[in-house]
Protein backbone atom coordinates (compact mmCIF):
# COMPACT_ATOMS: atom_id res chain seq x y z
CA UNK A 1 0.00 0.00 0.00
CA UNK A 2 1.13 3.46 -1.00
CA UNK A 3 1.66 6.26 1.62
CA UNK A 4 -1.63 8.48 1.87
CA UNK A 5 -0.61 11.94 0.05
CA UNK A 6 -1.42 13.95 3.73
CA UNK A 7 -2.49 13.23 7.09
CA UNK A 8 -4.39 15.38 9.40
CA UNK A 9 -2.76 15.89 12.66
CA UNK A 10 -4.65 17.40 15.56
CA UNK A 11 -1.73 17.68 17.96
CA UNK A 12 1.45 17.94 18.74
CA UNK A 13 3.61 16.48 21.47
CA UNK A 14 4.17 19.76 23.12
CA UNK A 15 0.96 20.61 23.05
CA UNK A 16 -0.07 17.11 24.68
CA UNK A 17 3.04 17.64 27.21
CA UNK A 18 1.39 20.66 28.52
CA UNK A 19 -2.28 19.69 28.44
CA UNK A 20 -1.62 16.83 30.33
CA UNK A 21 1.38 16.73 32.33
CA UNK A 22 -0.30 16.21 36.02
CA UNK A 23 -2.32 13.08 34.79
CA UNK A 24 -2.01 10.59 37.42
CA UNK A 25 -0.52 7.01 36.24
CA UNK A 26 -3.04 4.45 34.47
CA UNK A 27 -5.28 7.92 33.43
CA UNK A 28 -7.94 6.94 29.98
CA UNK A 29 -8.55 10.83 29.26
CA UNK A 30 -11.18 9.76 26.32
CA UNK A 31 -9.66 12.37 24.43
CA UNK A 32 -8.59 11.53 20.79
CA UNK A 33 -6.50 12.73 18.59
CA UNK A 34 -3.87 12.39 15.77
CA UNK A 35 -0.04 12.88 15.79
CA UNK A 36 2.67 12.42 13.11
CA UNK A 37 6.20 12.23 13.05
CA UNK A 38 9.72 9.55 13.10
CA UNK A 39 9.98 6.82 15.43
CA UNK A 40 12.58 7.29 17.17
CA UNK A 41 12.88 4.47 19.76
CA UNK A 42 11.04 1.10 19.56
CA UNK A 43 10.79 -1.64 22.10
CA UNK A 44 8.55 -4.76 21.54
CA UNK A 45 7.47 -6.71 25.24
CA UNK A 46 5.28 -9.78 23.58
CA UNK A 47 1.59 -8.52 22.89
CA UNK A 48 2.96 -5.09 23.62
CA UNK A 49 4.60 -2.65 21.79
CA UNK A 50 5.89 1.54 22.91
CA UNK A 51 7.66 3.64 20.35
CA UNK A 52 8.55 7.23 20.81
CA UNK A 53 7.38 9.47 18.18
CA UNK A 54 9.19 12.51 17.41
CA UNK A 55 7.80 15.52 15.64
CA UNK A 56 9.04 19.14 15.73
CA UNK A 57 7.55 20.21 18.95
CA UNK A 58 8.83 17.36 21.23
CA UNK A 59 8.63 13.61 22.03
CA UNK A 60 5.74 11.18 23.14
CA UNK A 61 5.11 7.73 23.81
CA UNK A 62 2.92 5.75 21.57
CA UNK A 63 1.31 2.70 23.82
CA UNK A 64 0.48 -0.39 20.93
CA UNK A 65 -1.54 -3.63 22.45
CA UNK A 66 -1.44 -6.06 20.60
CA UNK A 67 -5.29 -6.91 20.86
CA UNK A 68 -6.34 -4.46 19.51
CA UNK A 69 -3.39 -2.32 17.37
CA UNK A 70 -4.45 -2.87 13.69
CA UNK A 71 -1.72 -4.44 11.97
CA UNK A 72 0.53 -5.29 14.99
CA UNK A 73 3.19 -7.12 13.45
CA UNK A 74 4.04 -4.25 11.37
CA UNK A 75 4.37 -1.79 14.38
CA UNK A 76 6.73 -4.29 15.94
CA UNK A 77 8.87 -4.52 12.94
CA UNK A 78 9.25 -0.51 12.32
CA UNK A 79 11.90 0.56 11.85
CA UNK A 80 14.29 3.71 13.76
CA UNK A 81 13.60 6.69 11.40
CA UNK A 82 9.81 5.63 9.92
CA UNK A 83 7.32 8.22 9.53
CA UNK A 84 3.83 7.30 10.68
CA UNK A 85 0.50 9.07 11.74
CA UNK A 86 -1.45 7.26 14.71
CA UNK A 87 -4.65 8.10 15.84
CA UNK A 88 -5.72 7.08 19.45
CA UNK A 89 -6.81 8.09 22.88
CA UNK A 90 -4.70 10.30 25.31
CA UNK A 91 -3.79 8.16 28.18
CA UNK A 92 -0.50 7.39 30.56
CA UNK A 93 0.81 3.85 30.99
CA UNK A 94 0.40 1.97 35.02
CA UNK A 95 3.79 3.96 35.26
CA UNK A 96 2.66 6.94 34.41
CA UNK A 97 4.41 7.61 30.82
CA UNK A 98 1.98 10.28 29.17
CA UNK A 99 1.04 8.16 25.83
CA UNK A 100 -1.42 8.16 22.98
CA UNK A 101 -2.40 4.41 22.48
CA UNK A 102 -2.73 3.16 18.89
CA UNK A 103 -6.05 2.64 18.10
CA UNK A 104 -5.38 3.43 14.16
CA UNK A 105 -2.02 3.85 12.42
CA UNK A 106 -0.56 4.83 9.06
CA UNK A 107 3.18 4.80 7.46
CA UNK A 108 3.65 7.73 5.91
CA UNK A 109 7.00 6.77 4.99
CA UNK A 110 9.23 4.43 5.52
CA UNK A 111 13.36 5.17 5.87
CA UNK A 112 15.59 3.05 3.51
CA UNK A 113 18.54 3.81 5.30
CA UNK A 114 19.86 2.81 8.71
CA UNK A 115 18.50 5.72 11.07
CA UNK A 116 21.06 6.37 14.71
CA UNK A 117 19.03 5.79 17.70
CA UNK A 118 19.24 8.36 20.72
CA UNK A 119 21.78 6.74 22.84
CA UNK A 120 24.88 7.07 19.83
CA UNK A 121 23.56 9.93 17.73
CA UNK A 122 26.07 10.79 14.64
CA UNK A 123 29.43 10.31 16.03
CA UNK A 124 31.43 11.22 13.10
CA UNK A 125 31.65 15.31 12.88
CA UNK A 126 31.90 15.50 9.02
CA UNK A 127 28.89 13.48 8.54
CA UNK A 128 26.91 15.96 11.09
CA UNK A 129 26.99 18.52 8.52
CA UNK A 130 26.85 16.54 5.75
CA UNK A 131 23.59 14.94 6.59
CA UNK A 132 22.29 17.39 8.48
CA UNK A 133 18.63 16.06 8.02
CA UNK A 134 19.81 13.04 10.13
CA UNK A 135 21.45 15.32 12.74
CA UNK A 136 18.26 17.09 13.58
CA UNK A 137 16.33 14.36 14.63
CA UNK A 138 19.32 12.84 16.34
CA UNK A 139 20.89 15.66 18.24
CA UNK A 140 19.14 18.00 20.53
CA UNK A 141 22.44 19.98 20.58
CA UNK A 142 21.80 20.40 16.88
CA UNK A 143 18.09 21.79 17.17
CA UNK A 144 18.16 23.42 19.82
CA UNK A 145 21.24 25.48 17.66
CA UNK A 146 18.57 25.94 14.96
CA UNK A 147 15.98 27.47 16.88
CA UNK A 148 18.55 29.68 18.66
CA UNK A 149 19.64 30.77 15.44
CA UNK A 150 15.94 31.40 14.24
CA UNK A 151 15.10 32.81 17.50
CA UNK A 152 18.53 35.54 17.15
CA UNK A 153 16.96 36.72 13.91
CA UNK A 154 13.77 36.82 14.98
CA UNK A 155 14.65 39.13 17.69
CA UNK A 156 17.13 41.52 15.75
CA UNK A 157 14.42 42.30 13.75
CA UNK A 158 12.10 43.15 16.46
CA UNK A 159 14.79 44.73 18.10
CA UNK A 160 15.74 47.18 15.41
CA UNK A 161 11.84 47.57 13.93
CA UNK A 162 10.83 49.12 17.58
CA UNK A 163 13.98 51.99 17.19
CA UNK A 164 12.42 52.76 13.50
CA UNK A 165 14.40 50.75 11.62
CA UNK A 166 13.17 50.05 8.17
CA UNK A 167 14.53 45.88 6.77
CA UNK A 168 15.44 46.10 3.01
CA UNK A 169 16.25 44.16 0.38
CA UNK A 170 18.92 44.86 -2.05
CA UNK A 171 20.70 42.83 -4.86
CA UNK A 172 22.98 40.17 -4.46
CA UNK A 173 24.16 40.43 -7.90
CA UNK A 174 26.59 43.73 -8.19
CA UNK A 175 28.48 44.71 -11.19
CA UNK A 176 31.39 46.07 -9.03
CA UNK A 177 32.44 44.35 -5.92
CA UNK A 178 32.55 46.79 -3.38
CA UNK A 179 31.31 47.33 0.32
CA UNK A 180 34.20 45.72 1.93
CA UNK A 181 38.16 44.39 1.17
CA UNK A 182 37.36 41.05 0.34
CA UNK A 183 37.53 38.17 -2.94
CA UNK A 184 34.23 37.79 -4.87
CA UNK A 185 32.56 35.21 -6.63
CA UNK A 186 32.23 35.54 -9.82
CA UNK A 187 29.03 34.50 -12.23
CA UNK A 188 27.66 35.78 -15.78
CA UNK A 189 24.38 36.70 -17.01
CA UNK A 190 23.71 35.14 -20.43
CA UNK A 191 21.17 37.43 -21.16
CA UNK A 192 23.06 40.53 -20.82
CA UNK A 193 26.40 39.00 -21.66
CA UNK A 194 27.78 40.57 -18.40
CA UNK A 195 30.44 39.29 -15.47
CA UNK A 196 28.52 39.97 -12.13
CA UNK A 197 29.32 39.22 -8.42
CA UNK A 198 27.61 38.14 -5.70
CA UNK A 199 27.69 40.41 -2.70
CA UNK A 200 30.50 40.60 -0.70
CA UNK A 201 28.55 43.74 1.68
CA UNK A 202 25.63 44.86 0.90
CA UNK A 203 26.80 48.46 2.07
CA UNK A 204 26.66 51.10 -0.64
CA UNK A 205 23.20 49.76 -1.81
CA UNK A 206 22.21 50.71 2.04
CA UNK A 207 24.18 53.70 2.04
CA UNK A 208 22.57 55.06 -1.74
CA UNK A 209 19.15 54.37 0.62
CA UNK A 210 20.03 56.69 2.76
CA UNK A 211 21.09 59.16 0.07
CA UNK A 212 17.11 58.72 -0.91
CA UNK A 213 15.77 59.75 2.62
CA UNK A 214 15.26 56.27 4.07
CA UNK A 215 17.15 57.31 7.18
CA UNK A 216 17.65 53.68 9.05
CA UNK A 217 17.86 51.59 7.25
CA UNK A 218 18.83 47.53 7.89
CA UNK A 219 19.67 44.12 5.88
CA UNK A 220 19.84 40.53 7.16
CA UNK A 221 21.95 40.05 4.28
CA UNK A 222 23.11 36.82 2.70
CA UNK A 223 26.73 37.47 1.51
CA UNK A 224 29.36 35.44 0.14
CA UNK A 225 33.33 35.79 -0.03
CA UNK A 226 35.64 33.83 -1.74
CA UNK A 227 37.63 32.68 1.33
CA UNK A 228 38.93 29.78 3.12
CA UNK A 229 37.17 27.62 5.66
CA UNK A 230 37.98 27.57 9.43
CA UNK A 231 35.41 27.47 12.66
CA UNK A 232 35.03 31.47 12.02
CA UNK A 233 34.86 31.23 8.05
CA UNK A 234 31.93 30.37 5.79
CA UNK A 235 32.27 31.16 2.34
CA UNK A 236 28.44 32.02 2.18
CA UNK A 237 27.14 33.92 5.76
CA UNK A 238 24.79 36.21 7.28
CA UNK A 239 25.52 39.85 7.70
CA UNK A 240 23.25 42.44 9.45
CA UNK A 241 24.25 45.64 7.77
CA UNK A 242 22.36 48.83 9.23
CA UNK A 243 22.86 52.70 8.73
CA UNK A 244 21.34 55.58 10.70
CA UNK A 245 21.72 59.26 9.59
CA UNK A 246 22.49 62.09 11.76
CA UNK A 247 24.74 59.64 13.91
CA UNK A 248 28.29 58.39 14.02
CA UNK A 249 30.59 55.61 15.23
CA UNK A 250 29.60 55.93 19.04
CA UNK A 251 26.19 55.87 18.49
CA UNK A 252 26.79 52.13 16.74
CA UNK A 253 28.83 51.06 19.80
CA UNK A 254 25.85 51.53 21.84
CA UNK A 255 23.97 49.39 18.98
CA UNK A 256 25.84 46.61 19.20
CA UNK A 257 25.92 46.46 22.97
CA UNK A 258 22.66 46.80 23.16
CA UNK A 259 21.32 44.72 20.64
CA UNK A 260 23.80 41.47 22.12
CA UNK A 261 23.11 42.33 25.95
CA UNK A 262 19.32 42.18 24.69
CA UNK A 263 19.35 38.96 22.71
CA UNK A 264 21.52 37.36 25.14
CA UNK A 265 18.77 38.22 27.75
CA UNK A 266 16.21 36.60 25.79
CA UNK A 267 18.22 34.05 24.61
CA UNK A 268 20.08 32.74 27.79
CA UNK A 269 18.29 35.01 30.33
CA UNK A 270 21.48 36.87 31.43
CA UNK A 271 24.29 38.30 29.85
CA UNK A 272 26.90 36.75 32.29
CA UNK A 273 27.61 33.57 30.02
CA UNK A 274 30.60 31.11 30.39
CA UNK A 275 32.29 30.58 26.51
CA UNK A 276 34.44 27.98 25.71
CA UNK A 277 35.39 27.58 29.37
CA UNK A 278 35.94 31.34 29.99
CA UNK A 279 33.80 34.08 31.92
CA UNK A 280 32.15 36.62 29.26
CA UNK A 281 30.27 39.59 30.65
CA UNK A 282 28.22 41.46 27.69
CA UNK A 283 26.72 43.77 30.07
CA UNK A 284 27.01 47.52 28.96
CA UNK A 285 29.02 49.59 28.92
CA UNK A 286 32.01 47.48 27.00
CA UNK A 287 35.36 48.55 26.87
CA UNK A 288 36.53 51.09 24.38
CA UNK A 289 40.21 51.19 23.50
CA UNK A 290 42.38 52.71 20.82
CA UNK A 291 43.83 50.05 18.21
CA UNK A 292 47.14 51.53 19.01
CA UNK A 293 46.69 51.56 22.64
CA UNK A 294 45.91 48.00 22.81
CA UNK A 295 49.21 46.94 20.38
CA UNK A 296 50.93 48.43 23.31
CA UNK A 297 48.98 46.71 26.10
CA UNK A 298 49.25 43.06 24.43
CA UNK A 299 52.19 43.35 22.10
CA UNK A 300 54.38 45.76 23.83
CA UNK A 301 55.62 47.71 21.32
CA UNK A 302 54.43 51.24 20.40
CA UNK A 303 53.59 52.23 17.05
CA UNK A 304 52.06 54.99 15.21
CA UNK A 305 51.67 56.33 11.54
CA UNK A 306 54.76 58.98 11.94
CA UNK A 307 57.44 55.83 12.51
CA UNK A 308 59.47 54.64 9.77
CA UNK A 309 58.30 51.91 7.54
CA UNK A 310 61.54 49.88 8.72
CA UNK A 311 60.90 50.54 12.38
CA UNK A 312 57.57 49.55 11.76
CA UNK A 313 58.43 45.85 9.59
CA UNK A 314 60.93 45.38 12.06
CA UNK A 315 58.58 45.57 14.96
CA UNK A 316 56.38 43.20 12.64
CA UNK A 317 58.74 40.72 11.96
CA UNK A 318 60.12 40.53 16.19
CA UNK A 319 56.21 39.11 16.40
CA UNK A 320 56.69 36.51 13.74
CA UNK A 321 54.49 38.65 11.78
CA UNK A 322 55.07 38.20 7.40
CA UNK A 323 54.75 41.75 5.64
CA UNK A 324 54.99 42.57 2.20
CA UNK A 325 56.69 44.98 0.36
CA UNK A 326 53.95 48.13 -0.80
CA UNK A 327 52.51 48.22 2.53
CA UNK A 328 52.15 51.63 4.23
CA UNK A 329 51.91 52.17 7.83
CA UNK A 330 48.86 52.05 8.56
CA UNK A 331 48.67 48.21 6.85
CA UNK A 332 51.34 47.35 9.17
CA UNK A 333 49.80 48.44 12.26
CA UNK A 334 46.71 46.52 10.93
CA UNK A 335 48.83 43.04 10.04
CA UNK A 336 50.55 43.78 13.72
CA UNK A 337 47.18 43.89 15.68
CA UNK A 338 45.17 41.15 13.90
CA UNK A 339 47.98 38.60 13.86
CA UNK A 340 49.64 39.36 17.81
CA UNK A 341 46.50 41.56 19.58
CA UNK A 342 43.12 40.32 17.98
CA UNK A 343 43.23 36.84 19.46
CA UNK A 344 43.98 37.84 23.16
CA UNK A 345 41.03 40.37 23.87
CA UNK A 346 38.74 38.44 25.39
CA UNK A 347 36.47 41.31 26.06
CA UNK A 348 34.38 42.55 25.06
CA UNK A 349 35.94 45.13 23.90
CA UNK A 350 35.56 48.32 20.76
CA UNK A 351 38.76 47.96 19.05
CA UNK A 352 38.83 51.86 18.30
CA UNK A 353 40.54 54.16 15.17
CA UNK A 354 42.04 52.44 12.21
CA UNK A 355 44.62 53.58 9.94
CA UNK A 356 42.25 55.53 6.61
CA UNK A 357 45.08 53.22 4.37
CA UNK A 358 43.10 49.97 5.37
CA UNK A 359 39.52 51.86 5.55
CA UNK A 360 38.49 52.49 2.33
CA UNK A 361 34.55 53.84 3.21
CA UNK A 362 35.17 55.21 7.09
CA UNK A 363 35.17 58.91 7.96
CA UNK A 364 38.29 60.49 8.44
CA UNK A 365 38.85 60.94 12.10
CA UNK A 366 38.39 64.36 13.64
CA UNK A 367 41.21 64.67 15.43
CA UNK A 368 43.66 62.12 14.83
CA UNK A 369 45.64 62.61 11.37
CA UNK A 370 45.85 59.49 9.18
CA UNK A 371 43.38 57.14 11.07
CA UNK A 372 39.24 56.96 10.78
CA UNK A 373 36.17 56.88 12.77
CA UNK A 374 35.78 52.98 12.39
CA UNK A 375 35.95 50.36 15.33
CA UNK A 376 35.29 46.97 15.30
CA UNK A 377 33.47 44.66 18.11
CA UNK A 378 36.27 42.28 19.59
CA UNK A 379 34.53 39.46 22.07
CA UNK A 380 36.26 36.27 22.94
CA UNK A 381 38.98 36.89 20.59
CA UNK A 382 36.77 37.08 17.42
CA UNK A 383 35.81 39.96 15.69
CA UNK A 384 32.06 40.24 15.62
CA UNK A 385 30.89 43.84 14.33
CA UNK A 386 32.34 46.03 12.12
CA UNK A 387 31.75 49.99 12.01
CA UNK A 388 32.36 53.43 10.97
CA UNK A 389 31.36 56.92 10.91
CA UNK A 390 30.98 56.90 7.17
CA UNK A 391 33.02 58.83 4.58
CA UNK A 392 30.13 61.39 2.86
CA UNK A 393 32.99 63.36 0.70
CA UNK A 394 32.78 62.25 -2.76
CA UNK A 395 35.90 63.35 -3.69
CA UNK A 396 37.66 61.49 -0.73
CA UNK A 397 35.98 58.42 -1.59
CA UNK A 398 37.10 58.84 -5.39
CA UNK A 399 40.78 59.17 -4.78
CA UNK A 400 40.10 56.30 -1.88
CA UNK A 401 38.44 54.39 -4.59
CA UNK A 402 41.24 55.16 -6.80
CA UNK A 403 44.12 53.71 -4.47
CA UNK A 404 42.22 50.58 -3.98
CA UNK A 405 41.51 50.44 -7.73
CA UNK A 406 45.32 50.65 -8.01
CA UNK A 407 45.94 48.13 -5.30
CA UNK A 408 43.43 45.34 -7.33
CA UNK A 409 45.70 46.24 -10.51
CA UNK A 410 49.08 46.02 -9.05
CA UNK A 411 47.50 42.28 -7.93
CA UNK A 412 45.42 42.70 -4.86
CA UNK A 413 42.55 40.69 -5.37
CA UNK A 414 40.30 42.16 -2.66
CA UNK A 415 40.90 45.62 -3.14
CA UNK A 416 37.96 47.65 -4.31
CA UNK A 417 37.09 48.74 -7.99
CA UNK A 418 35.36 52.46 -8.14
CA UNK A 419 32.01 52.36 -8.24
CA UNK A 420 30.80 55.37 -10.52
CA UNK A 421 27.30 54.87 -9.57
CA UNK A 422 27.79 55.38 -5.58
CA UNK A 423 29.76 58.35 -6.05
CA UNK A 424 27.25 59.80 -8.40
CA UNK A 425 25.13 59.30 -5.63
CA UNK A 426 27.33 60.68 -2.88
CA UNK A 427 27.14 64.24 -5.00
CA UNK A 428 23.59 64.20 -3.90
CA UNK A 429 24.86 64.56 -0.34
CA UNK A 430 24.82 61.69 2.13
CA UNK A 431 24.03 63.18 5.51
CA UNK A 432 26.29 62.31 8.73
CA UNK A 433 25.64 58.43 8.90
CA UNK A 434 26.72 55.67 11.22
CA UNK A 435 26.90 51.98 9.63
CA UNK A 436 27.36 48.62 10.96
CA UNK A 437 27.85 45.22 10.18
CA UNK A 438 27.64 42.48 12.27
CA UNK A 439 28.54 38.50 11.66
CA UNK A 440 25.36 36.55 12.25
CA UNK A 441 26.75 33.58 12.59
CA UNK A 442 29.27 34.43 14.70
CA UNK A 443 26.93 36.17 17.39
CA UNK A 444 24.94 32.71 16.87
CA UNK A 445 28.09 30.88 18.16
CA UNK A 446 28.26 33.52 21.44
CA UNK A 447 25.15 32.93 22.27
CA UNK A 448 25.04 29.29 22.35
CA UNK A 449 28.09 28.54 23.74
CA UNK A 450 29.25 27.36 20.17
CA UNK A 451 33.30 27.36 18.80
CA UNK A 452 32.45 26.51 15.19
CA UNK A 453 30.75 28.03 12.71
CA UNK A 454 29.69 25.01 11.03
CA UNK A 455 27.44 24.15 13.84
CA UNK A 456 25.41 27.45 13.67
CA UNK A 457 24.78 26.68 9.56
CA UNK A 458 22.58 23.98 8.90
CA UNK A 459 24.19 23.32 5.46
CA UNK A 460 27.81 24.47 5.79
CA UNK A 461 30.10 24.80 2.66
CA UNK A 462 32.30 21.33 2.90
CA UNK A 463 35.26 20.02 0.64
CA UNK A 464 33.48 17.49 -2.12
CA UNK A 465 32.67 13.81 -0.36
CA UNK A 466 34.95 11.36 -1.29
CA UNK A 467 33.44 8.63 -3.02
CA UNK A 468 33.84 5.02 -0.93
Amino acid sequence: MSPPYRFEVTRTAASLHDQFADLEPGTETGEQVAVAGRVMLRRVQGKLAFATLADASGRVQIFAPGATTPRFDEVAHLSIGDWIGVTGEVMTTRRGELSVRMDDWVLLAPTRRSFPDKWHGLADVDTRYRQRYVDLWVSEEARETAMARAATMRGTRRWLEDRGFVEVETPVFHPIPGGATARPFTTHHQALDLDLYLRIAPELYLKRLVVGGMERVFELARVFRNEGLSTRHNPEFTMLELYQAYADYTDMMAVVEELVAHLAVELRGTTQLTYDGRALDLDPPWRRATLVELVAEHAGVEVDLAMPLADLRRACADHGVATEEGWGPGKLILELYEKVVEGRLWGPVFVCDYPAEVSPLARDHRSQPGMVERFEAIVAGRELANAFSELADPDEQRRRFDAQAAARSGGDAEAMAVDEDYLRALDYGLPPTGGLGIGMDRLVMLLTGTTTIRDVILFPTLRPEQAD
